[in-house]
């Protein structure tokens, strides 16, 4: 966890009338347990590319794994900024949570250890990743990881009150 938290904002365009801003923690945690996250890309060609994916917050960003010949792989290596989403599909329930940043691949062997030990603890099997040669080693082969160094993040409160919560970081 950070030291700087963001600061939550309200946008009272987009919220109830007594809606109130979420905090950072109840953002942060929504994405921490969040089982499945999506991530969305931009072709080469400038089209839109979403899948769904695993992810696990360290250190106050998230990390997504990927097959070196995936299209999230091969878009991120033209352009890294991406958009990872997660919520409920519920109108009348939950927090949808949005957070805009660039995709960094992670080869540092500390990090990479932290991050598999991080899904291990998470998923559990079949995500048991080994560090090797700057990624990992998985039961489908090799594997990259990437971190999502983010610079904005939007909550949407839903049920009997409505709101819409900007995050920036604090650092960047």
């Amino acid at each position: 966890m950070n030291k700087l938290e963001p600061i939550a904002e309200i946008d009272p365009r987009f919220s109830s009338p007594h809606a109130s801003a979420t905090p950072w923690d109840e953002a942060r945690h929504q994405l921490e347990v969040a089982e499945i996250d999506w991530l969305s890309t931009v072709r080469p060609d400038g089209r839109p590319h979403v899948t769904p994916l695993i992810s696990v917050w360290v250190d106050g960003s998230p990390y997504f794994v990927t097959g070196p010949s995936e299209r999230k792989a091969k878009n991120l290596e033209d352009n890294p900024r991406c958009v990872l989403t997660t919520g409920c599909n519920e109108i009348g329930e939950g927090l949808d949570i949005v957070v805009e940043g660039n995709a960094v691949r992670v080869i540092d062997g500390v990090t990479l250890q932290r991050v598999a030990d991080a899904f291990t603890a998470k998923y559990s099997e079949p995500f048991h990743f080994k560090v090797k040669d700057g990624g990992f080693e998985g039961d489908g082969g090799t594997v990259l990881l990437f971190e999502i160094k983010w610079s904005k993040a939007m909550g949407f409160g839903k049920g009997e009150t409505f709101s819409q919560t900007r995050w920036c970081h604090p650092k960047r």
